[in-house]
């Protein structure tokens, strides 16, 4: 079994607990949803990061709240390169599974999908 890297972003709307709960939330139902089999079990650690302009609320809490409370978990802020992506949360899930990496879906939601629009959905 590998180790496979899942990317997924969102943008929150405003800084507050409950818009960044409201993406997490939104984020890891189609994480789950477009990664069959992906369970917390399966899951090594999760890396997320946020810009600047975030500081209400730590994401992983959100996380821990959706019951991911075994996976390890951190938050780190995003380098400020100047015209980026306001508000932005990015995470990189690290799953142990037998899919190889071509078929892992990466989720970008939001305006985020203008940062990989070769791997966000239509």
């Amino acid at each position: 079994m590998a180790t496979r890297g899942i990317r997924g972003a969102i943008n929150v709307y405003k800084d507050t607990p409950a818009e960044i709960s409201t993406a997490i939330d939104t984020l890891f139902a189609t994480l789950i949803e477009k990664n069959a089999g992906l369970t917390q079990e399966d899951v090594g650690s999760i890396l997320i990061t946020v810009t600047h302009d975030i500081r209400s609320a730590f994401p992983a809490k959100a996380i821990r709240e959706m019951g991911w409370q075994t996976v390890p978990m951190m938050c780190a802020q995003e380098i400020p390169v100047e015209g980026s992506l306001p508000l932005c949360i990015r995470v990189l899930v690290h799953w142990n599974t037998d899919l190889p990496q071509n078929k892992i879906t990466h989720i970008y939601l939001r305006e985020a999908t203008k940062l990989r629009p070769e791997l966000a959905e239509i």
